[in-house]
Formats: C-alpha cells, sequence, structure tokens
C-alpha cells in the first residue's frame, strides 16, 4: 500500500464522517420537533379531556343570554389568563413562535405581550 493510498482512504474517511455528523444534526433536529409536537399534543388532550369530563358533568343546558360590555371584558380578561397560564407551562406565546416549547428560559416577546 503506497503513502498516497493511505492519505486518500483517510480524506474519505474524513467526509464520510463529515456526512454522518451533518445526518445525525439533521436527525437530533428532527427528533426536537417531535418531542415539542408530543408534548404540545398531550397537554392540549389533558385540557380537552378535562373540558369534556366538565361538560359531562353539566348536563342541564343554560339558557342562552345576551352579554353586557362588563362580562365581555371578563372573557377578554380570561382569555389573556389562559395564555399567560401556557406561557407558564412552558410554551410560547408571542408571534414569532406562538405554541412551541421555550427551552431557553424567557422569551422577551412572549414577556413583552404579557406586560401590555
Amino acid at each position: 500500500m503506497d503513502k498516497r493510498d493511505v492519505f486518500v482512504q483517510i480524506d474519505q474517511m474524513e467526509e464520510q464522517m463529515g456526512t454522518l455528523y451533518s445526518e445525525l444534526g439533521r436527525m437530533k433536529q428532527h427528533i426536537k420537533e417531535l418531542l415539542e409536537e408530543n408534548k404540545r399534543l398531550s397537554l392540549e388532550n389533558q385540557q380537552l379531556r378535562k373540558l369534556l369530563k366538565d361538560v359531562d358533568h353539566a348536563d342541564a343546558e343554560l339558557p342562552l343570554v345576551p352579554i353586557t360590555a362588563a362580562q365581555a371584558k371578563e372573557i377578554t380578561g380570561e382569555g389573556h389568563d389562559n395564555l399567560a397560564r401556557l406561557y407558564h407551562e412552558g410554551f410560547h406565546i408571542c408571534n414569532v413562535y406562538y405554541g412551541h416549547l421555550r427551552t431557553e428560559g424567557d422569551c422577551l416577546f412572549c414577556m413583552s405581550f404579557l406586560n401590555k
């Protein structure tokens, strides 16, 4: 075996290792996205089961009553509270990353939205 052949083989192995490393990075990103989706779907499933359980317990139908302005303001406050709850559960509520898991601490976009 010639010295040149050895260096050619080493170069080929190095190229193959680089390709494998980039492939591993892509797979790691895909797994991260799948885990985020799984967590999001698990939480959504849990909330839907809770909602379904609450609906089953409230079999009596309530008559429809028009909403006053004060009640509308209270409902808007509920929406803000729900978003705050989602944020504290670890999800983004900003328009940039809405619904994604927060993996690196607080998000400035989300925080600015909550402080409005």
